[in-house]
C-alpha cells in the first residue's frame, strides 16, 4: 500500500518595497531616498531574484494580497511593474480576487500611467495626500498641491478602483478645531478608506532637527478622540477608517497574524516555513527562526490595534495575564473569540499591551 503525505502550503501575503522618491519629506523616517533616475532594470532584477528564492523555498503558495509600498511606487515605469507582476504569477498561485495595492503620490502618476498599472492588476490605490491645505503641504515637504491630489483621487475613483488616502494631523500649533475641519473636508471627497496619522517627529529627519511647537499630549489625545465624531467612516484600526467591506485586506491579514513576505531592501516579513515562524527582511538581510511565544506576542501587538481585537487562540491565551485583564475591564474586554480595548483603553494602547502580556 502506498501512503502519501500531504503538506499544506501556507498562503503568504506579499509586501514589495519601492525605496525611490522624488525627494524626502520633512517627517519621513522610512527607508527611502531621493533619486531622479533610478536603475529600474536592476531594481526589477533584484526583486525577481528574491521572488524566485521564496518560490523555491516555500513552493507555489497562494498569494491573497500584494502591496507595493515605499518610497513612491507610482514612480515605477509600468513595464517594470508588469515584469514584477509576471514574475509573481510565474512563482506563486495568485488568488483570483487578490488585492493588489499601489501606494502613490500626487504628481507622479497621470490617467494613462494609472491605466497601465490597472491593466497589470492594480485594483487598489493608496494616495499620500497628507493635507488639504497648500501651506501645510509645503511645510511637510510635499511636492504636490491640493488640486493635484484631488484630481488623482477623482481619476482613480472614476476608474472604479478602491481608493484610500493618507492624512497627517497634529502639526505644530494645530488644535482640535483643525482636526474637525480636516475630517469634514475629507468627507466631501467621497472616499471609502482613509488613514489618519498623528505627526510623529522622528530623529534624523528635518523635523527632528527643528524646535517645533508641537501640540501637547492632552491636545493630541483630544484630536484623536474627536476624529470618529466628524469623519463619516468608522474606525477599524488605530489609524484607519473605512466603509464596511472596504478595509485594506493586506493590512488586516498582517494584523491578524497571517504569514507575509517582505521583498526588497527595507521590507520585513513573518514567514511560516517547515512548521516554524521566521523573522525575515528583504534583500536577504535576515532569516531567523523565532519562538512560537514571540510570534504570539506579535499577534497581540498587532491584533490589539484593531477594533475587532486579537483572536484568543491557544498560543495567544498563553501569553496573556488574565489576572490583570480581569481587574481592568474598563480598558479591555472579551467579545466572542476576540480580546479588544475599550474606547478608553485605545488611548493608552501601548501601556495596556505592556501590562497585558506576561
Amino acid at each position: 500500500m502506498n501512503y502519501y503525505v500531504f503538506v499544506m502550503k501556507v498562503a503568504h501575503n506579499l509586501y514589495i518595497h519601492v525605496p525611490f522618491c522624488m525627494s524626502k519629506c520633512n517627517y519621513c523616517a522610512f527607508y527611502s531616498f531621493a533619486c531622479q533616475n533610478p536603475d529600474w532594470n536592476q531594481y526589477a532584477n533584484n526583486i525577481c531574484k528574491e521572488l524566485r528564492f521564496w518560490a523555491e523555498k516555500l513552493g507555489k503558495i497562494g498569494i491573497p494580497t500584494i502591496f507595493f509600498g515605499g518610497g513612491t511606487p507610482s514612480l515605477m515605469p509600468v513595464d517594470i511593474f508588469e515584469r514584477i507582476m509576471n514574475c509573481i504569477k510565474e512563482c506563486f498561485c495568485v488568488d483570483y480576487d487578490c488585492e493588489i495595492t499601489l501606494e502613490s503620490n500626487p504628481g507622479t502618476i497621470d490617467k494613462e500611467k494609472l491605466s497601465g498599472f490597472v491593466s497589470n492588476g492594480v485594483n487598489r490605490l493608496s494616495v499620500g495626500v497628507q493635507s488639504l491645505k497648500d501651506e501645510e503641504l509645503k511645510f511637510l515637504g510635499r511636492r504636490h498641491d491640493v488640486k493635484t491630489a484631488i484630481s488623482l483621487l477623482d481619476c482613480a475613483m472614476n476608474m472604479g478602483l478602491r481608493v484610500s488616502a493618507d492624512f497627517i494631523y497634529g502639526l505644530p500649533n494645530q488644535n482640535v478645531n483643525d482636526v474637525i475641519n480636516l475630517s469634514t473636508d475629507i468627507n466631501k471627497l467621497g472616499l471609502s478608506h482613509v488613514s489618519m496619522y498623528e505627526l510623529t517627529v522622528e530623529p534624523n529627519t528635518p523635523f527632528g532637527k527643528m524646535n517645533l511647537n508641537m501640540p501637547d499630549n492632552d491636545t493630541m489625545a483630544q484630536m484623536y478622540s474627536i476624529i470618529p465624531e466628524y469623519l463619516s467612516l468608522p474606525r477599524y484600526e488605530v489609524s484607519n477608517y473605512a466603509k464596511h467591506g472596504e478595509e485594506c485586506r493586506h493590512n488586516q491579514n498582517v494584523w491578524n497574524g497571517e504569514a507575509y513576505i517582505g521583498i526588497g531592501r527595507g521590507a520585513a516579513g513573518r514567514v511560516y516555513y517547515d512548521n516554524a515562524w521566521y523573522e525575515q527582511r528583504g534583500n536577504g538581510e535576515l532569516f531567523e527562526k523565532i519562538k512560537n511565544e514571540t510570534r504570539a506576542i506579535e499577534k497581540i501587538l498587532t491584533g490589539m490595534r484593531t477594533m475587532r481585537g486579537v483572536k484568543l487562540s491557544n498560543d495567544v491565551k498563553n501569553q496573556i495575564n488574565f489576572d490583570w485583564l480581569n481587574s481592568h475591564k474598563d480598558l479591555v474586554e472579551i467579545g466572542g473569540e476576540y480580546l479588544h480595548t475599550t474606547d478608553a483603553g485605545l488611548l493608552i494602547l501601548d501601556d495596556i499591551i505592556a501590562d497585558l502580556t506576561k
